[in-house]
């Protein structure tokens, strides 16, 4: 008796089903939707494409998807019956999100066609950003930018200018200076004495010509309010220092040195916690005149460059090594380390040597 109840019910199912997702045909009143030029702080916009079912049987919106999550569908869930109508809802958050947009919302259906894709665009007008928006690295009552001036690529023959906004959101003048500044920088804020309320710019001068180093460099200054240096809070400056091979002609690259190393990456294997362990990476010349070493940085204070190479001119098919010792410390298990080397060759100028390595620290005392 079970069983038959069960298969009966089953049978008036999938009746039911069948009838529901019979074909049918529908209109849809636009198959796409322009909000026009609005503000970001409207917030979300809303429209309704109307679903009207002109077939026999019912009609059933089974999913809509949007192309993208600033999109959200809602959608008639019952069934629309013959000559009913419906409809699928778009709406659109504009957070974040300032300028032109054109997304999709894919509706799946039981009509023919089983698939329609509908269409939302616009623009978004970018909303005014609060000072504390524009103005991200408050100090007291001034505020920055940023906490970091980058001047990103500086030739080793330049000066380099980069500028940063400023602000006083307090009541009363400050006087902005800078303090710690190493030889190749100058920085000064324009005008020096901030008024309440108003903006000034921060000037920054990159000298590389004064910057032995070579690769990316860093710096850490002190800001200084009204003559007093403010304590544990730094204003960061980096910089990629690069050879400026700019003036060098066609013959000049046919006849430059080429740093060719023997291997890149030196496998150390297991070794012993708390050892000094010898590496050596070696290379040749295989150009036309002499490579220069300009500079090497290893990334870690635990491994340390012999310098005996460094500003080292190798004849043209000479060949050299870049001697390193790494200290394995209290590393335990898979170690990388890396070390940048920086050359006078134009086409390879910065090259990385990586040192890999396996610490096994003694058991810990019971």
């Amino acid at each position: 008796m079970k069983k038959l109840l069960l298969l009966v019910s089953l049978l008036c199912f999938g009746v039911a089903a069948n009838s529901q997702l019979a074909k049918t045909t529908m209109k849809l009143s636009v198959n796409e939707h322009d909000f026009g030029s609005f503000k970001e702080e409207a917030g979300r916009q809303t429209f309704d494409f109307m679903v009207t079912n002109t077939g026999a049987n019912a009609l059933v919106i089974q999913n809509v998807v949007a192309s993208c999550g600033c999109t959200t569908p809602e959608w008639t869930r019952q069934p629309i019956p013959r000559g009913g109508t419906g409809k699928v809802t778009a709406i659109y958050d504009p957070k974040d999100r300032p300028g032109q947009f054109n997304k999709t919302l894919t509706v799946y259906t039981n009509s023919t066609p089983e698939v329609v894709v509908l269409t939302i665009k616009g623009e978004v007008a970018p909303r005014d950003k609060t000072v504390e928006e524009l103005f991200t690295f408050p100090i007291d009552s001034i505020r920055f930018e940023s906490n970091h001036l980058a001047f990103t690529n500086v030739k080793k023959t330049e000066k380099k200018i980069r500028v940063m906004k400023v602000v006083n959101t307090g009541t009363k003048p400050v006087k902005v200076g800078f303090d710690v500044l190493p030889p190749h920088l100058t920085i000064k804020c324009s005008p020096e004495t901030l008024k309440p309320g108003q903006q000034g710019l921060i000037e920054g001068t990159y000298d590389a010509t004064k910057n032995q180093g070579y690769g990316n460099v860093n710096d850490m200054v002190k800001v200084v309010l009204n003559g007093v240096a403010k304590e544990n809070v730094y204003y960061y400056v980096s910089a990629n220092l690069v050879e400026d091979f700019s003036l060098l002609s066609k013959a000049d690259m046919e006849k430059a040195p080429v740093f060719k190393p023997a291997l890149t990456t030196y496998e150390l294997g297991k070794i012993k916690g708390s050892t000094q362990n010898e590496v050596e990476f070696k290379f040749t010349n295989e150009g036309k005149s002499d490579l220069l070493i300009r500079y090497i940085r290893p990334t870690c204070g635990c491994t340390v460059v012999q310098a005996g190479t460094q500003g080292v001119g190798i004849k043209a098919g000479q060949s050299s090594s870049i001697k390193a010792t790494f200290n394995s410390g209290g590393y335990n298990g898979k170690v990388t380390k890396a070390i940048y080397v920086y050359t006078n060759d134009p086409k390879n100028s910065e090259v990385v040597l990586m040192l890999n390595a396996e610490v096994e620290q003694p058991p810990a005392p019971k």
